[in-house]
């Protein structure tokens, strides 16, 4: 584990260990198997989500990647994966709700899919969205407007990871402004991409910016990060802000 050793010397001073996680509701992760570079067996998603439960989760949403001609995923397989991960916790008496949405790339594809009401959702009509790290695509902002005339609510995933918008923080102030929804990545609290999205995640936050938190877990690897991050100052001061998590 020299990998998370080295990891957890650049993390924030660790807080009150008995700090209990007043967040039940986690929405952006890659817990179903085999379908995107997440997990790879059920194994690994029991492992997962019972390590969630036992860190006082209530509900699971779990967001698959949906990108054009790499991640072909949709209704065809994504609620009967989930149904069947659902029939395996009840097996294993693991006690935590599972969902399932998809956590959308940004491209040509989803043009189509918005233009044929074929969305995966979750909470109130939210539907979370990603773009690519090296530079804004150019049909964004067109997007985010069809989706909202269409009556859904992006969430824009892990804004602090595009290094084109923390170079330029008035992006997220016009994006905050069109109603647009922040979710930061929980490991971006400790420094797990890098100091400059840790900054960047640390600005969104001092600046009341952020909607919701998530893990962005990927499977069993990113358990002991995750571990961690409930326990760092950087994680309670998020939680200071209206997080909408628990409403979902």
């Amino acid at each position: 584990m020299r990998f998370f050793g080295s990891l957890f010397k650049s993390t924030p001073k660790l807080a009150d260990r008995n700090f209990i996680n007043p967040i039940t509701t986690e929405f952006h992760s890659h817990l179903l198997p085999a379908i995107d570079d997440g997990v790879r067996t059920f194994d690994e998603s029991l492992i997962v989500l019972q390590t969630m439960a036992d860190m006082g989760y209530k509900k699971v949403i779990t967001t698959p990647h949906i990108m054009g001609d790499f991640y072909k995923n949709g209704f065809h397989n994504i609620p009967d994966l989930c149904k069947q991960l659902q029939l395996q916790l009840k097996d294993k008496n693991i006690s935590i709700e599972l969902h399932a949405a998809a956590e959308y790339m940004v491209d040509d594809a989803l043009e189509t899919k918005i233009k044929n009401n074929d969305l995966l959702t979750f909470g109130d009509n939210h539907i979370l969205v990603e773009l690519p790290f090296t530079e804004e695509p150019a049909n964004f902002k067109q997007i985010l407007f069809d989706l909202q005339v269409n009556g859904y609510k992006p969430v824009l995933a892990h804004p602090e990871r595009y290094g084109y918008m923390a170079q330029r923080k008035t992006k997220y102030e016009e994006l905050y402004q069109a109603g647009i929804l922040f979710q930061v990545n929980l490991f971006s609290l400790v420094g797990y991409y890098s100091k400059e999205v840790q900054k960047s995640a640390e600005w969104l936050i001092a600046n009341k910016m952020v909607h919701m938190v998530g893990s962005d877990t990927h499977g069993p690897r990113h358990l002991d990060v995750l571990q961690a991050v409930v326990r760092s100052h950087n994680y309670q001061k998020v939680c200071e802000l209206p997080l909408l998590n628990n409403t979902l």
